[in-house]
């Protein structure tokens, strides 16, 4: 396969998911992963309510694995274009995912645990401190957003000069 071949899949497979997972996945993701209002009321017991947290484990797994996608393809896109500039804001987009994806899933699980129906205090009230992490989760995945867009969007240009393709009109007009 040709590198232009495999850059123009990667760039389909990196545009879709960038905007579906990473602009429309949290909203759909939170919704599913937390413990909803109509559950909260029927826990009774703290072993059930931690059960229920942690049934949201394998959602939160799933999701940080599907937001990686965009990350996985900038790093094969760097395979096929290698460039040092670029490699170091690839790691520096590793590093910031990293770091998003632990306080997402530290928020989200922590929003889970925090959801008593009749304001037990069954954990500790630490996570409620949860409630602060979206603020400190914002602070890096605007960067974040910010720098993958702007590698996507330079490993999905062409390489080459697009004004040495163009015709000259004054060379034409015979």
């Amino acid at each position: 396969m040709s590198t232009l071949a495999a850059r123009a899949l990667l760039a389909v497979v990196f545009w879709p998911s960038l905007f579906f997972f990473w602009f429309l996945g949290p909203f759909v993701f939170f919704l599913l992963s937390t413990t909803s209002s109509e559950v909260c009321p029927r826990l009774e017991t703290r072993a059930e309510f931690l059960d229920a947290a942690n049934g949201t484990l394998p959602m939160l797994v799933l999701q940080n694995l599907i937001y990686a996608v965009p990350i996985v393809c900038l790093v094969f896109w760097n395979r096929l274009l290698p460039d040092p500039a670029r490699a170091n804001r690839i790691v520096t987009c590793i590093k910031l995912f990293a770091v998003a994806a632990v306080l997402g899933a530290l928020w989200e699980y922590g929003s889970s645990l925090v959801c008593d129906g009749y304001g037990q205090p069954f954990f500790s009230p630490v996570w409620q401190i949860t409630s602060y992490l979206p603020i400190a989760d914002l602070a890096v995945n605007i960067p974040l957003y910010i720098l993958v867009f702007s590698l996507g969007r330079t490993f999905s240009m062409r390489e080459d000069d697009p004004a040495a393709d163009a015709v000259d009109p004054g060379r034409n007009a015979s």
